[in-house]
């Protein structure tokens, strides 16, 4: 197997592994009593001692540099409550209040709202692909939202809410960490924020008591912990060792698709025509955004060539 078939394969993977959390929590909330916020506890709490306990055997010095180091722990202390746990909250509000699929896609608008906010910071004006890229999203979320009619909502007013406001958190969770990444381990940085922001939750899991689940609700909840959030993060962690971000961008797509292939058929979920087109206008932004900017000059350059020639 060739380098580059194992870094497809590892992304692809660690994506579907993410969609597939996405149906396995829409399942746990449409049959059982669990609640939102004891999810996110559990998942964070026991994702985050995993995942630094490997950091710790791993690079231990470079979880005692960052905890050591007053401006580092600020940081992180940041990026785990408004980025990790965040984000987190947020997407599996997103999910109750609507559904799986629709909660992922809606978390791919993502990108359009970090190309508003550099903008604003930066002060000047976006690419001309991030334009085209914002309007797009413009109306796949207006389809997404209104299933096509005016004056009509497809989604309720709090999944509106949860689900952008889950697009804002994966901003700022992309934003946040950036200073850390640069310094230490991704693994460290994530591993810490997990435990941090699962710590915050504590009071969730101990104030309440166990929920009562089947078999089957006490196995999603595991492979929520265990593949929805430790593997599919290290896999798709490990898969930019082999490939360029570029690639696994447009293989981050696989997490949608699950999402909606699992809640379509193994949970009954309908999606409408308008949803169907508004979701894969959402999910072009991100292909278009994952595309490295040299390859648009090129086009642009050839396209400025040939008109110059047809004259």
């Amino acid at each position: 197997m060739t380098k580059q078939m194992k870094g497809i394969l590892l992304a692809a993977g660690g994506a579907s592994l993410w969609g597939g959390s996405g149906a396995a929590a829409q399942y746990l909330f449409e049959q059982t009593g669990i609640t939102t916020s004891w999810l996110v506890a559990v998942r964070l709490l026991l994702a985050g001692i995993v995942l630094t306990t490997v950091s710790l055997l791993k690079t231990p010095q470079q979880v005692r540099r960052i905890v050591s180091n007053r401006r580092h722990l600020v940081s992180l202390i940041g990026f785990a409550l408004l980025g990790m746990l965040n984000s987190q909250l947020t997407y599996f509000l997103a999910v109750k209040y609507s559904n799986a699929p629709t909660a992922t896609v809606i978390q791919y608008l993502q990108p359009v709202i970090i190309i508003i906010w550099l903008a604003i910071a930066q002060r000047q004006w976006p690419r001309r692909i991030d334009c085209i890229s914002i309007i797009i999203a413009l109306i796949g979320t207006f389809l997404l939202v209104t299933g096509g009619h005016l004056g009509t909502l497809a989604l309720t007013p709090a999944a509106i809410f949860w689900g952008l406001w889950c697009a804002v958190a994966a901003a700022l969770y992309t934003l946040l960490p950036r200073p850390l990444l640069a310094k230490f381990d991704a693994l460290a940085v994530c591993g810490l924020a997990m435990l941090l922001s699962g710590i915050g939750m504590l009071p969730e899991i101990i104030i309440h008591r166990l929920p009562s689940l089947s078999l089957m609700g006490w196995l999603l909840v595991a492979y929520i912990v265990v593949f929805g959030t430790m593997f599919s993060y290290t896999m798709f962690l490990q898969s930019m060792r082999y490939i360029s971000p570029a690639v696994t961008g447009i293989l981050s797509a696989f997490e949608p698709l699950v999402a909606t292939f699992l809640a379509v058929t193994l949970l009954g979920t309908r999606l409408t025509g308008a949803a169907i087109v508004g979701s894969l206008l959402i999910l072009l932004t991100t292909l278009l955004q994952s595309i490295p900017s040299n390859y648009y000059q090129r086009i642009f350059f050839l396209t400025g060539k040939h008109k110059t020639k047809t004259k």
